[in-house]
């Protein structure tokens, strides 16, 4: 079992920065990749930035230049380092960890752009 938990959302203006953390416990090894997802009302959950066990990475277009998603193994914690935040961008996050090809979820964050 793994448990995650998120941290970091709140509300910003347009333009402003957040980050995003997603704290990891119980079994953290055989970890397949990482992820962190945005579901915005009346969407579906979407991918914005994955990690592999290698640490290559992938971003939705809507945000590539814009987030980071960074691991601080010594911390068994994830982060999304979001910059140049747009309206667009307000949705609950969730952090997801699969470990031997099962899903882990956190319980999710907000982050609200005001315009």
């Amino acid at each position: 079992q793994v448990q995650l938990v998120e941290s970091g959302g709140g509300l910003v203006q347009s333009g402003g920065s957040l980050r995003l953390s997603c704290a990891a416990s119980g079994s953290i090894f055989d970890i397949n990749d990482m992820g962190w997802y945005r579901q915005a009302p009346g969407k579906q959950r979407e991918l914005v930035a994955s990690m592999s066990s290698g640490r290559s990475t992938n971003y939705a277009d809507s945000v590539k230049g814009r987030f980071t998603i960074s691991m601080n193994n010594a911390k068994n914690t994830m982060y999304l380092q979001m910059n140049s935040l747009k309206p667009e961008d307000s949705a609950v996050y969730y952090c997801k960890v699969t470990r031997r090809f099962l899903n882990y979820w956190g319980q999710g964050t907000q982050v609200t752009v005001s315009s």
